[in-house]
């Protein structure tokens, strides 16, 4: 299945230009994280997804989520059926620019990160720069993940959360931490003081995160 995505190209597109990819929360669109474009790097390919599910209210989502059901807080088969339609897209555009030999990162927000978390750690040798903002690893979407160290080393993850987040709990996020150590992922966690969302002080630390 062909998401529908916008992108903004560099002047110059080789086989090595960075490309990242955008993966929004949920009752959102393309063009939420897409307004990061500004001050990531100009040589940067950047394409934001949007998701294929339309939401009861307006935008759109990867998958249902039931909030009064901890328990089954997401729909598993929706979210593993937009799992593979990501990394499908992802191969595509990839081809489509022919970056053999470029690097590719992911940065997702609540929903989206849930996603992304599953796609770095499934397909390590694909990613590099993985920023997570307000998600948590979801634990149905990790079987058969990589635990070979080798494989996982060039992984670089950001993680954020808000210490008032009311949709993730911070103990959800906090979750991202105990994995990525038993996995010896180099990552940065941050807490900063914040709902659902990206603050000031996240969002600069976020831009430091991919200029590096």
């Amino acid at each position: 299945m062909n998401l529908d995505y916008i992108v903004r190209e560099p002047e110059n597109i080789s086989s090595n230009t960075p490309i990242l990819f955008m993966l929004h929360g949920y009752g959102s669109n393309e063009q939420d994280l897409f307004s990061f474009r500004e001050t990531l790097p100009a040589d940067w390919i950047i394409v934001s997804f949007r998701a294929p599910r339309d939401t009861q209210f307006e935008g759109y989502s990867w998958f249902d989520i039931d909030f009064n059901n901890p328990e089954n807080f997401i729909d598993t088969d929706q979210a593993k059926e937009s799992l593979n339609n990501v990394l499908e897209n992802i191969l595509k555009i990839v081809n489509h620019y022919g970056l053999t030999e470029s690097k590719t990162h992911l940065c997702g927000f609540s929903q989206g990160g849930i996603l992304c978390y599953s796609l770095a750690l499934k397909y390590p040798e694909m990613f590099n720069y993985v920023a997570c903002l307000s998600s948590f690893p979801e634990e149905k979407l990790l079987d058969n993940i990589v635990k070979d160290k080798k494989k996982l080393e060039h992984l670089r993850f950001f993680i954020s959360h808000g210490s008032d987040d009311a949709v993730i709990p911070l103990e959800w996020g906090r979750k991202a931490a105990d994995l990525l150590y038993d996995l010896s992922c180099y990552f940065t966690f941050r807490e900063y003081m914040s709902g659902h969302g990206v603050n000031q002080k996240n969002y600069m630390d976020l831009m430091e995160f991919f200029s590096k």
